[in-house]
């Protein structure tokens, strides 16, 4: 096995990590709406081409691509209440997936400040039960949420959430965080891995599976034991494959394993937190001169869905460009040639090569910032100058007066000046939380240090 990692990972406040700020606002978005992909409009998005698997435990149709509602858009309120979500947007959006093929959506108690529930249970109201599956997960993560009480309650609650009498696809969040001792205070302890399965022979759950972070002896231990798992929720996309960062486990292995025992495979991440959407002009090139009319994301979802194993991608398509673009990728799926792969290879280890490129996926499992902090914007910020080629090196580099600009003005629109690399003061909240074991505050002392030189022209 290639890079397997025994580390425990320490995620003891997850929960409030995944909710707070795990939503995405009108007005901002790291800064700016993305663009629709090159000749994409309404009209050639196909309909009735979406490329659909076959899980082999309950002989569900699903479609390739998944709809993740962990970032969903939310609307500031004026009274000063927590924000809300745009229900009227969600509903949109999921009335055209449907009607193109999509019927995989996936969700949690905790995602989106605790909205993320209810907000697909009111977009899929409006369809007919038997054409969409749903997924959700049981994710008691603080201590008080780990007893067989509250756990029960929370299974309970996400019936009433989603308006159900039974969910397709049912996850033990998240295993492998904190490590062994925290998976079995969760799931084994208070007896509720027993009855999640009694609860699948009951009809009340149809596919029993977990998503994996974390530590891979817990990985390793639940496919050993004697349980059927329908499915199993694994980051995967070509850079991972062979050279997982942080720590993480290469997805290749991940794959392997249950390739291995004919477990399904839902895959998260394929875009690595937006990253391989994002890549410098050079890798960009190289892909338009194969496949002049793809977006850069395109070949993230292609290579994960080319995967025969794989039964859903799942993505968070907060806006209609990225659900179409992504509708057009698997309408039907292009499989990856030999050639394709080897290609996508090369650009793993180029896009990897850059020292300078900040290793976060946009998770935001760092927030809160106590201090205030926008963190995931700074990183975005930062890691988007570098691949657009707004990064100034010297002031001796070519374009340094434009790029400085570029990088000045963009950091304050994209970031308020409260929320900047500046106010860090080191204490080191984040860190532990980061599934890419960034040492977040080193970050952020580099990057304020970078934005004072190019300030004062001394760069």
């Amino acid at each position: 096995m290639e890079n397997k990692n025994n580390r425990n990972v320490n995620r003891r406040h997850f929960l409030k990590m995944m909710g707070t700020g795990a939503a995405i606002t009108t007005v901002a978005f790291y800064g700016c709406k993305p663009k629709s992909p090159i000749g994409l409009t309404s009209a050639n998005v196909p309909v009735g081409k979406m490329t659909y698997r076959v899980n082999s435990s309950t002989k569900d149709k699903v479609s390739i691509l998944g709809y993740g509602c962990m970032r969903l858009l939310t609307i500031k309120q004026s009274n000063g209440e927590k924000e809300k979500v745009d229900q009227e947007n969600f509903n949109h959006l999921v009335d055209y997936a449907m009607a193109h093929g999509v019927n995989y959506y996936d969700t949690s108690p905790m995602y989106v400040q605790g909205l993320s529930e209810t907000a697909v249970g009111i977009a899929l109201k409006h369809h007919p039960r038997n054409k969409f599956f749903v997924a959700t997960k049981l994710s008691n993560f603080d201590p008080q949420s780990k007893t067989r009480e509250a756990s029960m309650a929370m299974y309970k609650q996400s019936f009433k959430n989603l308006q159900v009498d039974y969910i397709d696809y049912y996850l033990l969040h998240a295993v492998g965080i904190d490590g062994m001792d925290n998976f079995k205070a969760r799931y084994l302890d208070n007896g509720m891995l027993d009855f999640l399965q009694k609860e699948r022979d009951a009809g009340r759950i149809r596919n029993l599976g977990w998503s994996f972070h974390g530590d891979v002896k817990v990985f390793d231990y639940l496919l050993a034991q004697n349980i059927k798992w329908d499915f199993v929720q694994i980051q995967l996309n070509y850079a991972d494959w062979k050279h997982a960062s942080g720590g993480n486990t290469n997805a290749d292995y991940l794959y392997g394993e249950l390739v291995k025992r004919n477990i399904p495979v839902v895959v998260m991440e394929p875009l690595l937190g937006g990253r391989l959407s994002k890549l410098n002009n050079n890798l960009v090139a190289k892909l338009k001169q194969r496949r002049p009319q793809d977006s850069t994301a395109s070949w993230a979802f292609r290579f994960a869905g080319s995967l025969p194993n794989v039964l859903t991608v799942l993505s968070g398509m907060t806006f209609m460009e990225h659900l179409q673009d992504n509708i057009l990728t698997y309408s039907p799926l292009q499989p990856l040639s030999d050639d394709d792969k080897r290609f996508l290879e090369e650009a793993a280890q180029i896009f990897l090569k850059n020292p300078e490129v900040i290793p976060c996926t946009g998770c935001k499992y760092c927030m809160p910032c106590p201090y205030g902090l926008d963190i995931p914007g700074i990183f975005s910020h930062y890691n988007n100058c570098i691949n657009e080629g707004n990064f100034p090196v010297s002031r001796q580099s070519k374009d340094y007066i434009e790029a400085r600009r570029a990088f000045l003005i963009g950091y304050d629109r994209s970031v308020p000046k409260l929320r900047q690399a500046s106010h860090c003061v080191g204490c080191n909240q984040c860190s532990p939380h980061c599934p890419q074991d960034i040492h977040i505050p080193h970050e952020l002392e580099k990057i304020d240090h970078y934005v004072e030189q190019l300030k004062q022209g001394t760069l």
